[in-house]
């Protein structure tokens, strides 16, 4: 399926004692990139109340590969690899925008739940429509 690309800036306050990039705060950048991509597909809050569920974060893979630091400009890609049952399978890219040097990888599995029960159910087929619908060349934001 088509990527999706946000662009950020490293923040200060991101920072560990290392001096980079804390681990946990990527994960709110893939997060971020997930939400952007979903709402570029038609798929708002509102949109989401109408369909009764909500994606919830079940597992995060992540592999960190180079540290980024505070006033890094950063492209977060990230595409839907596959949707299947309750599960949706995405897949990320994080990369210093000036040089492209590819800083993180990572897989997520997000599983559809009932807004009311929180129990897992079948992903609704408008969102598999709706992202393949999506042109197939990179949308950058």
């Amino acid at each position: 399926m088509q990527q999706f690309t946000t662009h950020l800036r490293v923040r200060h306050y991101e920072m560990d004692a290392l001096g980079h990039v804390n681990n946990a705060v990527y994960q709110h950048y893939l997060e971020q990139a997930a939400i952007e991509h979903s709402e570029h597909a038609g798929f708002t809050l509102q949109r989401y109340e109408e369909l009764g569920g909500v994606f919830v974060l079940r597992r995060v893979a992540i592999d960190y590969l180079r540290p980024a630091i505070a006033g890094d400009s950063l492209a977060v890609t990230t595409w839907v690899e596959e949707m299947r049952g309750s599960r949706a399978i995405r897949r990320y890219e994080i990369r210093q925008q000036e040089a492209s040097d590819l800083l993180v990888t990572a897989e997520a599995v997000w599983v559809w739940v009932d807004r009311k029960t929180m129990r897992p159910r079948p992903i609704p087929s408008v969102f598999s429509i709706a992202f393949k619908l999506l042109n197939q060349s990179r949308i950058e934001v």
